[in-house]
């Protein structure tokens, strides 16, 4: 069965400065237990802020390194989920239900890409 990454990207500015609330937390929680039963999930993890983040850029035989934030960014990268489903359908099926378990506040938006093997 062919594998997908979700590339989870987020919004920072309408992400709240105390992070997730517990109820989101609580859903997610519940989410990822569900997808896992499901044997769909092979890996899911959240990323630190931005802020943490550095940037290493190649360009004309230059290499750049440049810390965050990075103003530039309206989206950023703020977690992934790797699944193991029967085509991209499922995958985005399973990926509708991520992006619901957050508050209305909350902009994401996910990449769901299959992954190339071998």
């Amino acid at each position: 069965m062919p594998r997908y990454l979700s590339l989870v990207q987020i919004d920072e500015a309408t992400m709240p400065t105390e992070g997730p609330s517990p109820e989101l937390m609580q859903r997610m929680g519940e989410l990822i237990e569900e997808v896992t039963k499901a044997g769909v999930m092979l890996d899911t993890a959240g990323l630190t802020p931005s802020a943490q983040g550095t940037r290493v850029h190649w360009q004309g035989g230059q290499i750049s390194v440049t810390d965050g934030p990075f103003t530039e960014s309206k989206e950023v990268v703020g977690g992934y989920a790797i699944m193991q489903c029967k085509d991209l359908a499922e995958a985005i099926e399973w990926t509708k239900k991520f992006l619901k378990v957050h508050e209305e506040y909350w902009t994401v938006t996910c990449e769901v890409r299959e992954i190339a093997e071998g």
